[in-house]
């Protein structure tokens, strides 16, 4: 058995590589999962119903997918991003020709501090916004979703943008173990905004690169893991932040379990490195932040803060800031959770852009159970806010909400045209968001989940949104 009846009291994991062909099959017409090696469940008879099993079977089959187009799918992100940022390396396609022809292409170097990936390319933005200052109430959430949109970008870019762009200092860029997928999978960085008044720590955890396949497996697994007195947690989320294989959430990492790591664990490996920086200024405190996948991580972290009864580092927690992240664990997890961050008073703003698809996921139903927790800060394409229990349109896949959200998504395309001159010319959209902005008129739920609405909205949005969850009204601030 591949979890220790110690860590959760119940379980439901998906084995992809023990799959084959047949059992794939037969999982759709036979209702005796037990007898399936790829599947392991302490409670195989609640997931043999046909909802069920579809669901598994939709999990397997793109994990495996995922598995065998893992070189090609990273080659091509290789290329689309070079091609990227060949463009920009030498001023727009009609100059990289003018280059060609007088063979003096600028050719951009995959490890400097100029190289952007897929996602920054959607936003360059590199300063902060002048109008939002320390002290004021949005300052922390805006610093938070320019830190998770630099996330996906390389080391040399991270030290730059941070030290010579923002004037704080970078404190690292780490690839973290993931046991389960045997390699690492998880990316995060930290800086330290510091002045004579604060000294903050920020922990930003990547998100979804879209040509990751290792991400993206993450994402897709529906294992479930259930803590004693916690709820389920969402399996591909807990083995991306450091689960332990076959042993779980030990209170210290375990390095003779059988794995040969070449990098750390990310839980364990953040908390030592914020334990020795906040030991060091008992006036010191810190944030965690992510986009996706990487918001996911973030309140993540505390949860296994709580479990493993870490207090110092709880009191010491200042916000947790989430952008289009995903849900994590069902409704008795929330619970939890909210009392956690209630009991140690730390304020937790996860936000949702419009019709952004992953917020939507993994399903609230029956068949899955996944809840959203905290103050939900959702954002309308004028970038007015509501402070709600939950997104509209909670599972996303509707037949009703489908024309409304096409013509959503064609006025923000509009809006793309428009927007540098009603806000200013540092909202300016480049032809690669406009670009993905079409694809949002066919499927409307994948360009409001790209960064650049995220920044907008913490900046253009009302400093009313983030006072005290007890003074928060449940409506619209516009």
């Amino acid at each position: 058995m591949e979890c220790d009846k110690g860590f959760s009291s119940s379980y439901m994991i998906l084995k992809p590589e023990e799959v084959k062909f047949l059992d794939l099959i037969h999982i759709l017409f036979s209702s005796d999962i037990e007898k399936r090696k790829f599947v392991d469940s302490a409670k195989a008879k609640e997931e043999n119903s046909l909802e069920h099993r579809w669901l598994i079977f939709i999990s397997i089959v793109v994990q495996k997918m995922l598995q065998f187009s893992s070189k090609p799918l990273s080659f091509l992100g290789s290329l689309v991003e070079m091609w990227l940022n060949l463009l920009s390396s030498n001023g727009n396609f009609f100059r990289l020709l003018y280059n060609v022809l007088r063979g003096k292409v600028v050719i951009p170097d995959k490890t400097s501090a100029t190289f952007i990936s897929f996602i920054g390319n959607f936003d360059k933005r590199l300063e902060l916004d002048k109008n939002i200052k320390r002290g004021d109430a949005r300052y922390h959430a805006a610093l938070s979703m320019m830190a998770s949109k630099a996330s996906y970008e390389n080391e040399a870019y991270l030290r730059t943008i941070v030290n010579e762009h923002w004037k704080m200092e970078f404190l690292g860029f780490y690839n973290y173990w993931n046991d389960y997928q045997e390699k690492p999978t998880t990316q995060v960085f930290l800086f330290r905004d510091k002045t004579n008044e604060q000294d903050t720590v920020v922990v930003a955890f990547r998100g979804t690169e879209p040509f990751d396949a290792d991400a993206w497996c993450s994402d897709f697994d529906i294992s479930w893991y259930e803590l004693k007195d916690i709820g389920r947690i969402h399996g591909g989320f807990m083995k991306a932040l450091g689960l332990q294989k076959s042993i779980g959430w030990p209170k210290e990492c375990i390095e003779n379990n059988g794995t040969t790591r070449k990098t750390p664990l990310a839980y364990y490996a953040i908390r030592e490195i914020l334990r020795e920086i906040l030991s060091k200024n008992d006036g010191a405190k810190y944030i965690l932040t992510g986009h996706s996948l990487g918001g996911a991580l973030a309140i993540l972290f505390p949860a296994v803060l709580a479990y493993h009864g870490e207090k110092m580092l709880l009191e010491r927690l200042e916000g947790v800031y989430t952008f289009g992240q995903p849900r994590v664990g069902d409704e008795r997890f929330g619970l939890h959770m909210e009392s956690n961050l209630k009991e140690n008073r730390i304020p937790y703003y996860r936000f949702v852009y419009s019709n952004d698809m992953v917020p939507r996921l993994p399903y609230d139903d029956s068949a899955l159970m996944f809840k959203h927790f905290g103050t939900c800060i959702y954002y309308d394409r004028h970038y007015q806010p509501q402070v709600v229990a939950e997104e509209p349109n909670k599972n996303y896949f509707s037949p009703l909400r489908a024309i409304p959200m096409m013509i959503n998504a064609f006025m923000e395309l509009i809006r793309s045209f428009t927007i540098l001159y009603t806000k200013g010319p540092e909202y300016r959209e480049g032809w690669f968001m406009r670009l993905f902005r079409l694809i949002g008129l066919a499927i409307p739920g994948v360009p409001p989940h790209c960064p650049q609405d995220y920044v907008n909205a913490t900046r253009l949005g009302p400093v009313e949104v983030f006072h005290p969850p007890h003074e928060q009204p449940q409506n619209d601030f516009a």
